[in-house]
C-alpha cells in the first residue's frame, strides 16, 4: 500500500462524517417587516398563556419530532383566517429555529407565522415575532391595511452605497447602508406601496396614502 494512501483514507473517513453530521445554529436573512407581513399566512397580535412539548409525529429514521406548544389568547387578527389562533408551534430550541414566547399572558407579541389549520400556526426564529410595545406607530398602523397594499412589491435589501433599484416595482431598504443597523428608519416608519402605475415607492406617515401618492408618475 503506498505511503499515501492511509493519510488519504483517513481524511476521507473525517469528511464523510463531517457530512453526515446534522447542521447546528439557525441562519436567517434580514427582511423589512413589510416581506414578513406579506411572506406570512398569519398574522396576529397575541399573548402566550402556556407551554408544554409535544410530539408531532416521526422523522424518516422512525425518531418521534419535538415541538413547542403555546397556548395562546388572540387579541387581533392582521391577516389570516376566519378561525382564531389557539395553538402555535416551534421548534424546542433556538439551535434549531425554534422561537420562544413569554408565557403567563402579560407580554404582547406581533406573530406571522405559516398556518397549520384548525387554529394553529408554526412559526421559527426566522419569522417576524416582537413584542408589541417594541413596534413603532407607523408598524402598527401599517398592519391594517399598507403592508397589503405593497404585497406585489420587491424590497432589496441594500448592503453598500451606492445600490439602485432593477425594475420600478422595486424598493430599496438602506437601513443595513445608512445606519449599520436592520431595525432603521425604513423598517420602523416605512411602508414600499404599490401606486396606479404600477410602480413602487416609499410612503412614510401614519395617514393613509393620498391619491396623489398613488397616481404621482416619478417616486
Amino acid at each position: 500500500m503506498p505511503a499515501a494512501l492511509p493519510g488519504l483514507l483517513a481524511w476521507l473517513a473525517v469528511l464523510l462524517l463531517a457530512r453526515a453530521r446534522p447542521a447546528d445554529g439557525c441562519s436567517c436573512s434580514p427582511i423589512h417587516p413589510q416581506q414578513a407581513f406579506c411572506n406570512a399566512d398569519v398574522v396576529i397580535r397575541a399573548k402566550a398563556v402556556s407551554a408544554k412539548e409535544v410530539d408531532s409525529g416521526n422523522d424518516i429514521y422512525g425518531n418521534p419530532i419535538k415541538r413547542i406548544q403555546y397556548e395562546v389568547k388572540q387579541i387581533k387578527m392582521f391577516k389570516g383566517p376566519d378561525k382564531d389562533i389557539e395553538f402555535i408551534y416551534t421548534a424546542p430550541s433556538t439551535a434549531v429555529c425554534g422561537q420562544p414566547l413569554d408565557t403567563g399572558g402579560k407580554k404582547e407579541y406581533l406573530i406571522a407565522g405559516k398556518s397549520e389549520g384548525n387554529g394553529k400556526m408554526h412559526i421559527t426564529l426566522c419569522d417576524l415575532v416582537a413584542t408589541w410595545d417594541s413596534l413603532s406607530p407607523t408598524q402598527k398602523k401599517s398592519l391594517n391595511q399598507r403592508y397589503q397594499m405593497g404585497c406585489e412589491c420587491k424590497i432589496s435589501r441594500c448592503l453598500s452605497i451606492p445600490c439602485f433599484v432593477s425594475s420600478s416595482d422595486e424598493c430599496l431598504w438602506t437601513d443595513w447602508a445608512m445606519e449599520k443597523i436592520v431595525g432603521g428608519r425604513q423598517a420602523k416608519h416605512y411602508a414600499c406601496i404599490k401606486r396606479s402605475d404600477g410602480s413602487c415607492a416609499w410612503y412614510r406617515g401614519m395617514a393613509p396614502p393620498k391619491q396623489e401618492f398613488l397616481d404621482i408618475e416619478d417616486p
